[in-house]
């Protein structure tokens, strides 16, 4: 009895459904010939799969004034994201109640920095109460955040530069609001 639940719940996880076709049973699951539809899902690169969405959204939405649509800020923002995150170089340095971060402005990272830490600081800020301070030095960009209490503060030291970047699901609506070519923050 066991073996068989095994078999049927395996079938509904590779099928869908334990009720299958009957090419499906002769051939011991879906069979994919030359003339049936399977899409796959996953576009392959996380910019281009950004992208797609966000031209989905605008086409389905009639109020789309594309005069207006910039797709090449978007994808310049989603590079600077990547550079962000894969380039940038920060050193992490604990102070009481927070965190101060210095973000070399070298490289792609480090210019993806000198535009979206000082973006971000103030959207953190709004978002958890937390003091979020940027200054632009000509090496590097200084990002000071702290807390009013020790327990907040080692939430802001377990985040760290990364964690604090990615804070707010705010990026999808802002990606949005860039390739309409709203403001950016």
């Amino acid at each position: 009895m066991r073996r068989w639940v095994t078999i049927v719940a395996v079938g509904v996880i590779l099928c869908g459904s334990p009720a299958h076709s009957e090419k499906e049973q002769r051939h011991g699951g879906p069979h994919l010939g030359a003339g049936d539809a399977v899409t796959p899902s996953a576009p392959g690169q996380d910019t281009f799969a950004a992208i797609a969405e966000i031209v989905a959204i605008l086409e389905a939405d009639p109020a789309t004034d594309w005069s207006r649509v910039d797709i090449g800020a978007l994808h310049r923002h989603l590079l600077d994201m990547d550079a962000l995150f894969t380039r940038a170089i920060v050193d992490e340095n604990h102070i009481p109640l927070g965190l101060e971060m210095s973000i070399a402005l070298t490289g792609v990272g480090g210019q993806a920095a000198g535009r979206m830490v000082p973006a971000h600081a103030p959207f953190l800020a709004r978002r958890t109460g937390w003091m979020s301070d940027v200054e632009i030095g000509n090496d590097a960009v200084l990002w000071t955040v702290s807390a009013t209490g020790e327990a907040e503060a080692a939430r802001i030291r377990a985040l760290g530069f990364y964690g604090l970047m990615a804070t707010g699901a705010h990026h999808q609506r802002h990606h949005l609001a860039i390739a309409r070519g709203d403001t950016m923050h």
